[in-house]
């Protein structure tokens, strides 16, 4: 299994939380999504999962990577 780490941007919430968990779960290959608002940041765990995938995907759900724009 492999795992990604990603700190991102607008995370303030459960709201938010669940908005990453629930896009993110939806991908193929991520079996697992853990989101810590303190810190902003994004756990994915899965077998092949592609960090440009999920990088794009979470920018796309509004929670960019932190220095990325």
């Amino acid at each position: 299994m492999s795992t990604e780490q990603f700190n991102v941007q607008n995370v303030k919430c459960a709201g938010c939380v669940k908005a990453i968990v629930d896009g993110l779960s939806a991908l193929p290959q991520v079996d697992q999504v853990t989101v810590t608002i303190e810190d902003a940041c994004v756990t994915v765990q899965g077998e092949g999962i592609n960090r440009q995938l999920l990088s794009g995907k979470l920018a796309a759900l509004g929670y960019p990577e932190a220095g990325s724009g």
